[in-house]
Formats: C-alpha cells, structure tokens, sequence
C-alpha cells in the first residue's frame, strides 16, 4: 500500500506514463521495469505522428446554440 492511499481509494484508477516517441527505443525497458511492481501503472510510448486537429476535414458542422429556455410567444401585461 502506498502512503495516504486507503485500500480501495483508487480502485479502477491506472497511472499511464508516457514516453515521447523520440526517446522510446532508448527508455521504454528501463521504465518498464522500474516500475513493473507497480500494477496501477502502464509505460506506453506515444505514438501519435502528428497534431490531428490541423486537418481541415473536421470543421463547419459544429452548431452553437442558446441553451436558455424561451420565453412564451405574445405579449405581458404591465405589473
């Protein structure tokens, strides 16, 4: 058990530790190990190649819309 951490308290709860793709090959295993009795924490190497939302291909289909509620259609009488 870890110090402040009640059984249970981060049950489901997984700890990824990223490692830049540039340095994968030479960090990975070591990582890996140091941290290999640890079974809430997973070293990964990031693969993404490149940033996704510079691609024109997603946009324009969004809709703002006023999420107040309307009022009734007409007139009021003055109170």
């Amino acid at each position: 058990m870890r110090a402040g951490v009640a059984d249970g308290e981060r049950q489901g709860q997984l700890i990824y530790y990223v490692i830049p793709r540039e340095l994968g090959d030479e960090y990975y295993e070591e990582f890996r190990k140091r941290f290999a009795d640890i079974e809430d924490v997973e070293v990964v190497v990031d693969r993404r190649q490149g940033e996704r939302r510079t691609r024109g291909d997603y946009g324009g289909k969004r809709v703002l819309r006023d999420r107040r509620r309307r009022r009734s259609p007409g007139t009021f009488p003055d109170v």
